[in-house]
């Protein structure tokens, strides 16, 4: 029985399955149902049997509509993504820029408003007249930008007279007919900005034949900071000395004496009106077409407050020119100075540089060399053979006492320097051939032995630089 209902049911389902049947069921499932209810067909993924809705495009994981959904959903969070980087990034190139701007503009508000702290506070008719600049900053004229862009032929490179550690200094020529050199500081920043309004006002409070003379200055309206001076034609001590104008015969003793003296009497003058010029230099003397000298740049000069022997600054200056002392306690006072010009001296008697690496190691700086060469008799050792020292006389006195001088200028400490005023008394009677009482004679030079362990006076025999 049971062989033959086997058969039977083998025989019926062939039957069914080759004439076709139609089979009927009911949805419990609630994804095969949202599936089915998205025109999509339930089905598996091959493999793995996991849940597929079967659709028109593509198969997806529950329903065709849900997907379609979903992914319209993230095509619309893409773009949203985009425009917000989009916008993002404009903000920040915005807020970069404002920045910026903000800093350029504080900058030269900082420059214009050192400048009117010295204008006048009443109002001129003229004032909005840039081009005529008529108004006067403690009667120095106001030029425009463009009236010296047009002096200096558009800062034309090929006029350029100098190039400093603040700026540029070029040949201009106004249009009344004046030569002037036109100083165009590098960066238009805050510190720039008060070194430029310091030397304004150290310079238009001035007068001196030694000083160089201040003609006027950039206008509010500037996009520069420019200074105007007088022109000074025949360059500087520096040029004249060691540089590309060097001629021994075009500087002879007599020369380079008149020129010491009228260098520290300006410096004396500068201190008499409490002022530390902190650059003094050879490449700050310049000199016209008689080797008279003007004394310039006083970007970093001080200011002296009234009863104070010193200022307390970081030091600043030029190398080989520092005071050590300044260097070493950071109090700058008149002495700074007096040590800066004995090694301008030293340059005048040796012509050689005030830095120079290519020599010993102790004798680099010209101050060092001085020392040690009149400490060991042997100051003719860097003497210019051009001087004369060894066939004129007189000649070598005054070069001996010069040196005595500025030996006496270059003391370590500054307590046993002179003052600017006896360096210029010194000087006015070694020229008038007398230094202190009368000139040392050839003979006398070895009788002086004896002196050199009491007083710092003799650079003949050898005594201590303290």
């Amino acid at each position: 029985n049971a062989l033959l209902q086997s058969n039977d049911s083998n025989r019926s389902l062939r039957i069914a399955l080759e004439n076709g049947f139609e089979l009927r069921y009911t949805i419990q499932d609630n994804i095969c149902r949202d599936c089915t209810d998205s025109s999509g067909i339930c089905g598996s993924e091959s493999g793995s049997g996991n849940f597929q809705c079967l659709c028109t495009d593509k198969p997806h994981k529950s329903s065709c509509n849900i997907n379609d959904k979903k992914e319209g959903i993230n095509w619309r969070v893409k773009i949203a993504i985009g425009v917000v980087a989009v916008f993002v990034g404009l903000t920040i190139a915005s807020i970069v820029w404002f920045i910026y701007h903000r800093k350029t503009t504080e900058s030269y508000r900082a420059s214009s408003a050192l400048l009117s702290r010295n204008i006048s506070s009443v109002p001129s008719p003229k004032s909005s007249d840039i081009e005529k600049a008529e108004e006067l900053l403690v009667g120095v004229r106001l030029f425009s930008y463009t009236e010296l862009e047009e002096a200096t032929n558009n800062f034309d490179p090929s006029k350029e007279l100098g190039d400093g550690g603040f700026g540029t200094v070029y040949y201009g020529k106004l249009k009344d007919g004046r030569s002037v050199a036109v100083k165009r500081l590098y960066d238009n920043n805050f510190k720039r900005a008060e070194q430029f309004r310091n030397e304004v006002e150290i310079l238009t409070g001035l007068r001196h034949p030694n000083l160089v003379a201040l003609f006027g200055c950039s206008s509010k309206q500037s996009r520069d900071l420019l200074l105007v001076y007088e022109y000074v034609a025949n360059g500087t001590l520096a040029d004249h000395l060691h540089g590309p104008q060097a001629n021994p015969s075009s500087l002879p003793w007599s020369t380079r004496l008149k020129i010491a003296i009228e260098t520290a009497s300006a410096l004396k003058y500068l201190h008499a009106s409490k002022i530390i010029h902190r650059d003094v230099k050879s490449n700050n003397i310049l000199l016209d077409q008689n080797f008279n000298v003007k004394v310039a740049d006083f970007g970093l000069s001080r200011l002296f407050p009234t009863g104070q022997t010193h200022v307390s600054t970081a030091p600043q200056g030029t190398p080989g020119y520092v005071d050590p002392d300044y260097h070493l306690c950071y109090q700058l006072s008149n002495k700074s100075d007096v040590y800066s010009f004995a090694v301008v001296l030293m340059e005048l008697i040796s012509s050689l540089p005030a830095v120079d690496i290519t020599r010993p190691r102790q004798e680099i700086n010209l101050s060092s060399m001085a020392v040690l060469k009149i400490q060991n008799h042997k100051l003719h050792e860097m003497l210019d053979p051009s001087l004369g020292f060894d066939t004129d006389t007189r000649v070598r006195q005054t070069v001996i006492a010069v040196a005595e001088l500025a030996f006496q200028c270059l003391q370590c400490d500054k307590d046993l320097r002179p003052c600017m005023s006896h360096v210029v008394d010194t000087l006015t009677k070694i020229k008038n051939n007398g230094f202190g009482s009368e000139m040392i004679d050839d003979a006398d030079l070895k009788k002086i032995g004896s002196l050199a362990t009491q007083s710092p006076d003799s650079v003949i025999v050898k005594w201590d630089s303290k």
